[in-house]
């Protein structure tokens, strides 16, 4: 049986907020305000004049009394009815008149006549714990003076409704009807307040201010603080299938109370920040200086020309100041195909950047693009600091002075992979972009949802990532294994930010992987890593492999929610469907429970049936089943088909919990080994009863015997 205790004023809402809440959960209501009501009515019918300057306390305590002893009361508890009846004639009409209203305050502040009431409440309370009662022992919920403190000081849920003097007042006006003037809630509150205290919250009872609050919300607020009160009691009554059994301190954490939900951190904003870019022509060792500056291995570095692509931006802080980073491919001129579109997005991160440093190649010297380069910037009017890298040494600090030529102010000379003079470079530069007075862009923000897009080589990523920012963000071309590092991206989708991560395509054989593909083969396992949603991405236009496979299996053993992307679909014949339709029973049985979004990222046609099917795979990411919830279930389900027998043994689902999410993660304790059929069996009966569609579920079976006799 659940208690529920709601105090407060006058004008908070007590009454209609208790009478939702039993229907809600179908238990009984008690308004204690009109048992109080009931007596002032009750005396001035009796002709007691409430209006002498000295009321007889001892006359009125005998006849509130009486019409309770006697008989005379009764109150119904169905909160669709909740009537007042004194000797069989309802009175629930005459007790809210304005004269029952101007002498409650009389009669509920005589001590003896709480004590009365007090006791009368209490049985009221006790009844439904009754199977026969009205609530058949589900619960009860008493609204009214002193229940969170006097009448049920041991309810389950105890919560103090208030709310600022002018709301409740405007409320108590607002609820007048003809011939029934507005309370006066401060007169009403300086008599209430010689008897009892309403104002603050005893220990253990929950304040709810709805000064600011709708009707919902309050109601919402309540119905959390239920839903947790009804957890523990279940919890408990399962828990107590385990007493007798040997358990490890493991179990005890375990068993003891759920774990964390799992919520991603918020924050309330993006931090704007400048914006600096890093510039020059191919293998002049960008990629190293932005691994310098972040004190990691973020881009992948080869001596190779041409292994950054996209433009690839990062949150970098330097000396206390924080600013976005942007690695770019390498500038060329008269250049085509994919060393083209490199080249354009080089010149779209300076366009977008605040400030420019450009690397040069010290040991390779000045060469003719180095100086179109600086045409380039110069045309930009960006800000631009100029490193000369490879100088690895104080011996070779001569070959910078052929850089002051580019008419760009002093050259640094630094070593990227050695750290040699950076820290005066970034001085220099992070000072001009002080001095631009500009801050183009946002450090990524905390708390948005993170999306890796993967797939193997070729598959439309880079072009699916484009179609959804409605820009050319990153490089897109025919040639397989375009996007080398993973590239974030900050893209709104129907007025929500997410943070996508476009990675490079994962092959089949990675031991086999050399240099640049090596390591972006790496860097993609640790964006599926760090990221909470898998957008598995194949080309319907072709048949399935196993590498397709393989790379949604990686997803789902690292425990992403998933979400399955057939582009090209446009590009389909009929025929073509019905294979996939066949491949889908077989090939993908194992994740039969991940939605399916057919599209073109090309033309962009239902790529719109993204957000939905994200928002959805994300919820079940993060759902919590309740422990009473989980039990109740798994125990209909153990009846209806118990776990075959074997050696003669038939092993008992005990308890289960859901140990985590993010992925769900439920542990089951049994009195023997379930076997894999019955776990799968389980898997799709949770899902059928509480979806979990988008997300891989993990069931583990700790097998406890009892507890030997000494």
């Amino acid at each position: 049986m659940i208690r529920v205790a709601i105090d407060g004023p006058a004008g908070v809402g007590k009454s209609s907020t208790s009478k939702a809440l039993a229907k809600y959960y179908g238990f009984a209501y008690l308004d204690t305000g009109a048992m109080y009501r009931a007596c002032a009515w009750w005396c001035l019918k009796q002709g007691i004049d409430l209006d002498a300057a000295e009321i007889d306390e001892r006359v009125v305590t005998e006849t509130v009394g009486e019409f309770f002893t006697g008989d005379h009361f009764d109150i119904s508890v169905d909160p669709d009815n909740p009537s007042v009846t004194a000797d069989g004639e309802d009175i629930s009409e005459a007790i809210r008149s304005s004269e029952v209203s101007t002498h409650v305050s009389k009669v509920s502040g005589i001590i003896p006549v709480r004590n009365v009431l007090i006791a009368a409440q209490r049985a009221y309370i006790a009844r439904e714990a009754s199977a026969d009662s009205f609530s058949g022992g589900l619960g009860v919920v008493a609204e009214g003076r002193d229940i969170t403190t006097v009448v049920a000081p041991d309810a389950e849920v105890r919560v103090l409704l208030t709310a600022r003097e002018e709301v409740r007042q405007a409320r108590r006006t607002g609820q007048s009807v003809k011939g029934v003037g507005a309370e006066d809630v401060a007169a009403r509150d300086r008599i209430d307040s010689k008897t009892t205290n309403f104002t603050t919250a005893a220990d253990g009872v929950t304040t709810i201010d709805n000064s600011d609050l709708t009707f919902e919300q309050t109601f919402d607020a309540l119905v959390e603080l239920v839903d947790a009160a009804i957890e523990e009691q279940e919890y408990e009554r399962y828990a107590a299938n385990l007493e007798g059994y040997d358990l490890d301190e493991g179990d005890e954490a375990l068993i003891g109370r759920d774990g964390p939900s799992g919520a991603s951190d918020g924050q309330s904003g993006p931090k704007q920040v400048g914006v600096l870019a890093i510039v020059g022509r191919p293998n002049v060792g960008k990629s190293s200086l932005v691994n310098r500056i972040l004190g990691k291995r973020v881009a992948v570095v080869e001596d190779t020309p041409g292994v950054t692509r996209d433009r690839v931006s990062y949150d970098a802080e330097w000396a206390g100041t924080d600013f976005k980073l942007v690695d770019t491919g390498g500038w060329e001129v008269d250049v085509e195909g994919i060393d083209s579109a490199i080249a354009s997005q080089a010149e779209v991160a300076v366009n977008l950047a605040d400030a420019v440093v450009l690397v040069v190649d010290g040991q390779v010297g000045l060469t003719d693009t180095d100086e179109r380069i600086v045409r380039m910037l110069r045309a930009s009017g960006k800000p631009v600091t100029l490193a000369v890298n490879k100088i690895d040494d104080r011996e070779s600090e001569y070959l910078t002075a052929e850089f002051w030529k580019l008419g760009l102010g002093e050259p640094h000379s630094i070593s990227a992979m050695h750290g040699r003079g950076v820290g005066d470079l970034l001085d220099e530069a992070l000072d001009s972009l002080r001095k631009a007075k500009k801050t183009s862009g946002y450090l990524t923000p905390y708390g948005l949802r993170r999306v890796a897009l993967v797939g193997r080589p070729n598959v439309g990523k880079s072009s699916l990532l484009n179609q959804l920012a409605h820009e050319e963000r990153t490089v897109v071309n025919d040639l397989a294994g375009t996007t080398r590092d993973p590239v974030d991206e900050i893209i709104d989708i129907d007025g929500e930010d997410w943070l996508f991560i476009d990675t490079a395509g994962i092959k089949r054989r990675q031991h086999k992987l050399q240099g640049a593909e090596y390591y972006s083969s790496l860097r993609t396992q640790a964006a599926i890593e760090r990221s909470e949603l898998a957008l598995v991405l194949f080309d319907a236009s072709v048949p399935i492999s196993d590498q397709d496979l393989k790379v949604m299996s990686s997803a789902v053993d690292a425990g992403r929610a998933i979400v399955l992307v057939f582009n090209k679909w446009d590009a389909m014949d009929e025929f073509d469907k019905q294979r996939l339709e066949r491949l889908w029973m077989t090939e993908f049985d194992r994740v039969t429970w991940a939605q399916r979004v057919n599209l073109s990222a090309k033309t962009g046609w239902h790529t719109n049936r993204l957000a939905k099917a994200m928002r959805e795979a994300l919820e079940s990411w993060d759902k919590r089943i309740p422990t009473g919830k989980l039990n109740a279930f798994l125990g209909q389900l153990q009846s209806a088909h118990p776990h075959p027998l074997r050696g003669g043994k038939q092993p008992r689902i005990l308890f289960a919990t859901q140990a985590s999410t993010r992925p769900p993660r439920f542990v089951i304790f049994a009195t023997g080994f379930l076997e894999h059929g019955y776990r799968r069996y389980i898997e799709r009966s949770l899902r059928e009863e509480f979806g979990f569609e988008g997300t891989p579920i993990q069931i583990s079976v700790n097998i406890r015997e009892k507890k030997k006799r000494k």
